[in-house]
């Protein structure tokens, strides 16, 4: 059953903003001394800050391959933006203060492909600078490339695989 909170903001929130309400749900666990709630949590989509949404998307369009949609623009210029393909949601927004400071350590994602050699070669001919594929002591295959933004992205495949 919708708490009362969901169903008002349901009700109240536009829907091409309803994306980003997703209703979670609780279970009560008996334990021998004590009861516990946890939340079964449907989604999480990360928001990723941008000094330029624009040039940010060759790297998510058109590097990872995902679909860019729901745009929210300001005096013409874009400010926010859902990626995703049928697995993945990112939220990209503009940031209010430019580019990430050099010690910024805000995001880490780590993107498992089906090709990692392909994958690769794909954001090396996009014009990306892109790490040489190492084989890891915890068994993965690895390569790291940096967005426009400045964030690094790991992609990575199980070495047995």
């Amino acid at each position: 059953m919708r708490s009362k909170v969901a169903q008002r903001i349901q009700d109240e929130t536009p829907e091409d903003v309803r994306i980003f309400v997703r209703e979670s749900t609780t279970t009560k666990v008996r334990s021998d001394t004590s009861e516990v709630k946890s939340h079964a949590i449907k989604s999480c989509i990360p928001v990723i800050p941008s000094a330029d949404l624009e040039k940010s998307l060759r790297f998510w369009v058109k590097g990872v391959g995902l679909t860019a949609d729901r745009e929210m623009r300001q005096e013409g210029r874009l400010i926010g933006c859902m990626v995703h393909n049928e697995h993945n949601y990112f939220w990209l927004n503009q940031r209010a203060d430019g580019p990430i400071p050099e010690e910024y350590r805000g995001i880490r994602l780590y993107w498992a492909p089906d090709d990692i050699y392909e994958t690769r070669e794909h954001f090396k001919q996009l014009g990306y600078e892109v790490s040489e594929i190492e084989e890891r002591d915890y068994g993965q295959i690895e390569f790291f490339v940096t967005d426009d933004d400045g964030y690094p992205h790991c992609f990575g495949v199980d070495a047995k695989g």
